[in-house]
Formats: structure tokens, sequence, C-alpha cells
């Protein structure tokens, strides 16, 4: 009797031991598994320190649909028609020579208030430049630029600096016009440079601050405040959108190419600078595609002086490409079947107070313009200029031109006018582009943005869960 129960309590502990190294070889799998999972995790930092995870809503969950407000086309086919044929031919028109070189005052001039001290950089000055360095069409008394090895001029924050080298390519063929609608007086070569864009992004430079919020502060409080929800002018919820959306676009490339790592020169996006500044915005995001669609629109209405002008640099092959990126442009026939007519300029303007307000909202972008002098930046000045000269030529294009066949005055572009033209549709491009492959704010509201620490205390919480449950479950030896 006695043995039986021996033999039966053996059986018991036979039992309980393999149940116990079954539950101990389940938890050291489950340790091999949140280790992985911890070291996948560490591994998929992005470079601020976050973790992205997946977004999980739905990919019809799209935050902005229908039409745009007051333009002609709607969202979905403003993000499809950029994507598939404006972008990639922005992309490859804005780096042939005709397009890369703008024509800027980069000296400092404040007409509005005294300079703050951030004009005394060496980095806002503009040092002369050998006459071996232009082509023959600019070689005349008094232009400016900057030697290729005058290190002089580039003290202060590098990224703030513009890099001023050329090469021997001339422009021909263009009148010299002043626009109605920019401050800068383009017909006054003494005081103005050429400055090649594509050494020249536009980026983070490192200006903030005081300085930089007086700049948009005096844009919208004096010059196109926001309209109020019952405000009837249209005219002036045109300019606000048009200003917003621009400086929506400005974020955008900022956060897109931002140094990370000043100590390693770094850069890369920062994604939640994009989502504080733009992206969680709606009405910001809503007037960069307005903007967008107000350009394109003076871009296809320009399209038949577009067509026949000369892009001459001296470089044939370049030039013809050009030429012929411009057609395929202007007369796309999946931009013409899509979007035919992106924005409405004939409804503005209308009635007997049209011609007076005309003149005040011309005042007031003409001012705009003007404050661009007063960036303390210079290659944020650069950029400024050339993308308000942009909007000075959407403006001049679409409202200094009678659209009927009978034009109150025939159009009139400068080069520096298209360049700027283009290269501000192609900045707003790009911003499109970096919206829509985001996933507007909706989807950026998905995301888990986490820091190392927290996201090693959640793992360890995991885990510790996890240890908890498996030593519940083992069974006690007897033993």
């Amino acid at each position: 009797m006695v043995e039986v129960e021996i033999k039966g309590v053996n059986k018991t502990k036979s039992k309980n031991y393999n149940r116990l190294w079954m539950w101990r070889l389940i938890g050291a799998l489950l340790v091999v598994l949140v280790a992985v999972s911890v070291n996948y995790q560490w591994q998929h930092y992005n470079k601020f320190g976050f973790i992205r995870t997946p977004c999980r809503c739905s990919e019809d969950s799209r935050k902005y649909t229908g039409i745009v407000e007051d333009c002609c086309c709607d969202y979905e086919t403003v993000d499809t028609v950029n994507g598939a044929v404006l972008y990639p031919l922005l992309q490859e028109l804005v780096t042939t020579p005709f397009f890369r070189y703008f024509k800027v005052k980069l000296w400092c001039d404040c007409p509005f208030w005294p300079d703050d001290g951030m004009c005394k950089l060496r980095d806002c000055s503009v040092c002369e430049c050998p006459e071996s360095e232009f082509p023959e069409a600019f070689k005349r008394p008094s232009l400016v630029g900057l030697a290729k090895n005058d290190l002089k001029c580039q003290e202060g924050k590098p990224e703030a600096a513009v890099d001023r080298t050329l090469d021997a390519k001339a422009f021909r063929g263009w009148p010299v016009v002043d626009n109605p609608w920019t401050n800068d007086d383009e017909t006054d070569n003494d005081e103005m440079t050429y400055v090649n864009l594509l050494l020249n992004p536009e980026r983070y430079t490192g200006y903030t601050g005081p300085s930089a919020r007086r700049i948009w502060d005096a844009i919208y409080s004096e010059n196109c405040p926001k309209y109020s929800s019952g405000e009837s002018c249209q005219e002036k919820k045109v300019l606000y959108k048009l200003i917003s959306g621009l400086h929506a676009s400005i974020s955008v490339h900022i956060a897109s190419d931002y140094l990370l790592d000043e100590s390693t020169n770094q850069w890369g996006a920062n994604l939640q600078l994009m989502h504080d500044r733009v992206l969680k915005h709606p009405e910001r995001v809503q007037n960069l595609y307005f903007t967008f669609l107000f350009v394109l629109r003076a871009v296809t209405k320009a399209a038949p002086y577009l067509e026949e002008a000369e892009y001459d640099t001296g470089n044939h092959l370049e030039d013809l490409k050009a030429h012929s990126l411009i057609r395929q442009l202007v007369h796309n026939p999946k931009l013409q079947a899509a979007c035919p007519l992106p924005f409405d300029e004939a409804k503005l303007w209308q009635g007997q107070s049209g011609p007076e307000l005309k003149q005040q909202i011309q005042k007031q972008f003409r001012n705009i313009s003007a404050l661009m002098d007063c960036v303390g930046c210079e290659k944020c000045r650069l950029w400024g200029k050339l993308q308000v000269l942009g909007l000075g030529t959407a403006l001049k294009i679409l409202f200094s031109v009678d659209g009927q066949n009978q034009p109150e005055q025939p159009l009139q572009l400068q080069r520096n006018e298209v360049i700027a033209l283009m290269n501000l549709l192609n900045r707003l491009s790009e911003s499109l582009k970096s919206v829509t492959d985001m996933g507007s704010s909706a989807a950026m509201d998905s995301l888990v943005l986490e820091t190392p620490n927290q996201t090693h205390s959640f793992m360890q919480r995991i885990r510790g869960s996890w240890m908890a449950h498996w030593w519940k479950n083992v069974p006690v030896s007897p033993l």
C-alpha cells in the first residue's frame, strides 16, 4: 500500500517537472521576443528620437476632399495631377541654366524700421565679383557679386549665407520693365547680383526669434490681416490666402530640409516641426492648395507668351530642353483635362469700387515685397524675394492684363519674373507633394511620438506584464 502511494507521488512530481520546464521554455521564448522587439524599436527611431508607428486609419479617410475653396479643382485631382505631371516636369525645368539663375538685391535697407543689427553680419553683404565671373551680357559697370575664393563674406552661419558662384551663361531677348505689384526696381542693375539657385536651396538657416517673427507680424497685421467669418470682400480673402499658402510652403521646406545635428552637419526632415507648423492646421494646408492653383492659373494663362519666349543662355541643348519643358507644362493634355481652369480671376474687381480696391491690394502687396528687405538672413531674403516676386508676377498676369480678346495692355514679362514664377510653382508643387506623402494632419495625428526613454519604459512595462503572467502560471515544485 505504501509502495503504491510513493509511486503515485513520483508520477506527480514527474508531471510537475515537465510542466515547469515547459513554462520555463515559454518564458525564455517570450524574453527573446521582447528583446528582439526592443532592439527593432531602437533601430527604427527617426532622426529626432521619435518612433513612427504605422497609421491605422483607412486610406480612404482623406482629410481634404472636395473643391479647393475659391478654386475650380478638387483636392484629389490636384494631388494626382501634381504627382503625375507637374512635379516631375518642374523638378527638371528648374535645373536648366535659364531657370537656375535669379537676379536679386541682397543688400540690407529696411524701409520700415531701424536696423536691428542683423544686417551687420557679413553674410548680409555682397562683395564685388571679378568681371571674369560674369557672362558677356552681364559685363556692365558696378555689377556686384562674390568671388569664388573670397572667404571674407562667408563669416557667420554658413547655412544662412548665399553662394554666389556663377558660370558663363547669358540671357537675352527679354524686356526690362518694372512689375507694378512688387517693390524692387528691376531696371536698376547696378544694385543687383545673379545667384545660382541650385547652390542655394531653400532650407533651414537658423533664422528665428524676434527678427523673423517681426517680418510675419508686419505682413499679416499691417498688410493682409485675416478676414473675419463674415468678410464679404473676396479680394482681401485672396491676398490673405496667398500669403498664408506661401507661408505654409516656406515652413514645409524648412522642416523638410532641417539641420538636425550641427556638430555633424546632419540634414533631414523634421517631422515634428512640419506637423506643428503646417499639418495640424487644416486652414494652412488648404491655403497652400489655393496658392498653388492660383499660380498654376497664371502660368496657364500666360501660355502663349511663355511658349514663344526665348530661353537662350548660350547652352543650345539645355535651352532647347527648357523650351520643350515649358511647352509640355503649359499644353499638357492631362492637366487641361483634369483642371482646365484652376482659378477664375474674372470674379474679382467687379463693381464700381473694383479699380480703387485693386490699387489698395496692389499697395499692400508692394509693402509685403518691400518687407523682404527687412529679412535679417541673406538666404531667407533671397528666397523671400524670389517667391514674392513670383506671386507678384502671377498677380500681374491675372490682374494687370485683361483676359478677353482685347487686352487692356499686352503682357510683358521680364526674364527674372518668369524665373521667379516657375521656381515658385516648383516650390509649391514640392510642398504639396510633401503634404500628400505625409498623408495630411489626420495621418500625422495617428503617429505615436515617444522619446527613447519613454519607449524603453513602455517596453519594460510590456516585458514586466508578460513575466508576471508567466510566473503566475508556473506550478510550484513540490520539492
